[in-house]
């Protein structure tokens, strides 16, 4: 727990290093269109301006200093539903891409130092088609792409009309009813003796 607090403090900490040298002469603002890592900060995360590290030590979920294949899928957001119909085949395909650019001796993890290498070479991370790279749950997602671009702080539950809101909130009464039923399943009492011969264990 302690290692996974240490970690998000550096990411947090590297971010704001990059925030800030956004505003120094060495700072550089590649074009969206020609940068996904670009693309996917400003529209998964809202920040224009960061560097290689922070934008390695964000997407290192485990903060183990290296990029698992399960972290690059996370991160390129192919698993998330609006990837589901792109084979695994494809998707694949796409992680060997990214391997063979930043894991040079083929560890089969990117390392924290091979990417800040290869990115410092001029490589970049190639846009693999899988959109900006959603990977937050869908409470996030929902925040970040529909409720802050539409919607204010002092909104209220009258004003969240649209379709994107009402989609999201009866996910929300439907995952409550569902624990609801979850719930009371588990107060309903076992009879052993209305349990059919054939099920029961012989002990």
């Amino acid at each position: 727990m302690v290692a996974k607090l240490l970690g998000f403090a550096a990411g947090v900490l590297a971010l704001s290093s990059g925030l800030v040298n956004a505003h120094g002469s060495h700072a550089s603002n590649p074009d969206p269109a020609d940068d996904w890592a670009t693309r996917h900060m400003i529209e998964e995360h809202h920040i224009g301006s960061f560097d290689p590290l922070s934008f390695f030590t964000l997407h290192d979920y485990d903060s183990s200093g290296a990029w698992t294949t399960d972290e690059v899928r996370k991160t390129y957001g192919m698993d998330d539903e609006s990837n589901d119909h792109i084979s695994e085949a494809r998707k694949q395909e796409a992680l060997n891409k990214v391997f063979e650019l930043f894991d040079p001796d083929t560890t089969g993890v990117i390392w924290r130092e091979d990417f800040e290498d290869v990115i410092a070479e001029g490589v970049r991370l190639p846009d693999l088609g899988f959109g900006a790279g959603h990977h937050g749950d869908d409470e996030y997602e929902y925040e970040i792409h529909h409720f802050e671009k539409y919607h204010g702080d002092d909104a209220t539950e009258e004003e969240l009309t649209h379709p994107e809101d009402i989609a999201h909130f009866r996910k929300h009464d439907e995952e409550e009813a569902l624990l609801r039923r979850i719930e009371q399943l588990e107060q309903i009492q076992i009879v052993d003796e209305n349990i059919p011969l054939k099920f029961r264990r012989n002990f």
